[in-house]
This record gives structure tokens, C-alpha cells and sequence, in this order.
């Protein structure tokens, strides 16, 4: 009981982490495209603030209700692999264990040896390890739908903020280059985050990241520009 506790709680935090992390990058690159975009076309600091205020609260809505459907269709579409691995373990248990076992020998496993592991898998905890093993995830590693719209709320507007303050607070000459060296960092601290957390190649995903940034600030400029006044 121990151990399983652990799990939940590991997979809950892994789970809050993401959706913290995603949140704030996508606060980050959503409101300076808005305000990078806004600022080119005019230099009322009123009007380049109201723009992001309103993009950062239509984002925090956006991400939290996004991850609020995601995780619950995730929890729904587990639920009923359950139920359906439940059902296939009563009525056709034989399939389900000769599934696991071939499975087993797939990987190179002799016939006795993959036999004997499907045996004691199935005899200790046998609707578990038959959704593992035909659906790929654990069941008793659960996630909140409702931790990763929280997570999500508060990180977007907190990412947001950068980009906000750097546009309006910044003197005129130097607030659009300003704002792009603040958001270069920001993506760069964002990407590094995501790739721990994900196991990925640091270098890749922080290039990836700030790439994806600067091209969103370089569209929302280039449109901008066509509206300057």
C-alpha cells in the first residue's frame, strides 16, 4: 500500500509538473506574439497592455479548460480499457493469457520461461498487469484533471508577465529588442524544464523552443508592420 501510494503521488506531481511547465511556455509565446505584434503596428503603451491582458486572460481560460478535457478524456478512455480488460479476463481468460505470453516471447523469451512470467503476473494482481501489458499504462498511477487545470491557471498568466512588462516598461527605442532578449531566456529556462522532466535531449528541446517562439514573434511583427500607423 506503501508503494502504491508513491506511485499515485510520483505520477500526480510528474503530471502537475507538465501541465505547469506547458503553461507557462505557452504564456510566454502566446502574449509576446500578441504584444510584439500590437507594438509594431503602434507605440501606445495603453493599448500594447490591454492587448496582452486580454490574451493572458483568454489563454489562462484556454489552457486550463484544455487540460481540465484532456486529462478527463484520458481518465474516461482508462476507465474503459478497464472495464473491457475486466470483462475479457471473465470470459476469456485463456486469450488473455496466451496475449500476455506471446507477448513475452516476442521479446526473445523462451515458451516455458514467458509461460511460468504470465502465470505469476496474472496470479498475484491479473487486471492490472493484463492493462499494462495490452494497453500500456499502470491503472494504479492516477492523474487530477483538476491539479493539471490549477497547475495550469496559474503558470500561463505567471509566464505571461514577462513579456507584458517587458513590452510596456522598457524605454521606446529598445522595449521590442528588450522584450525579445526576456523571452529568448524565459523560452531557454521553459525548454530546459520540459526536457528534464521528459527525459529528452536538453540541447534539442531548447533550440526547439525558442525557435518556435521567435518565429511566433517574427509572424505577429511581420503583420503588425503591415498595419503601422
Amino acid at each position: 500500500m506503501i508503494k502504491e501510494k508513491k506511485k499515485q503521488s510520483l505520477a500526480e506531481k510528474i503530471n502537475v509538473m507538465r501541465a505547469s511547465v506547458m503553461g507557462a511556455n505557452d504564456g510566454i509565446v502566446s502574449v509576446a506574439g500578441i504584444v510584439i505584434g500590437v507594438a509594431s503596428a503602434q507605440s501606445n503603451n495603453r493599448a500594447i497592455f490591454l492587448s496582452g491582458i486580454a490574451g493572458m486572460l483568454a489563454g489562462t481560460i484556454s489552457m486550463a479548460m484544455g487540460e481540465w478535457v484532456s486529462v478527463s478524456t484520458q481518465r474516461d478512455t482508462e476507465k474503459r480499457a478497464l472495464e473491457e480488460e475486466s470483462t475479457a479476463l471473465d470470459s476469456n481468460y485463456n486469450g488473455e493469457f496466451n496475449f500476455i505470453r506471446d507477448k513475452y516471447q516476442a521479446t526473445g523469451i523462451s515458451n516455458e520461461l514467458a509461460t511460468q512470467a504470465t502465470q505469476e503476473m496474472l496470479s498475484d494482481d491479473p487486471l492490472d498487469v493484463a492493462v499494462r501489458e495490452r494497453y500500456g499504462f499502470n491503472p494504479k498511477e492516477k492523474t487530477s484533471a483538476i491539479a493539471a487545470a490549477l497547475a495550469s491557471m496559474i503558470s500561463f498568466p505567471t509566464g505571461s508577465i514577462l513579456p507584458l512588462v517587458s513590452i510596456t516598461m522598457f524605454p521606446q527605442d529598445i522595449k521590442l529588442f528588450a522584450t525579445v532578449i526576456a523571452v529568448i531566456i524565459a523560452l531557454t529556462i521553459t525548454g530546459y524544464t520540459a526536457a528534464v522532466l521528459g527525459g529528452a535531449n536538453k540541447l534539442k528541446a531548447v533550440i526547439r523552443n525558442v525557435v518556435s517562439g521567435l518565429l511566433t514573434m517574427l509572424v505577429t511583427y511581420a503583420i503588425g508592420s503591415l498595419f503601422a500607423r
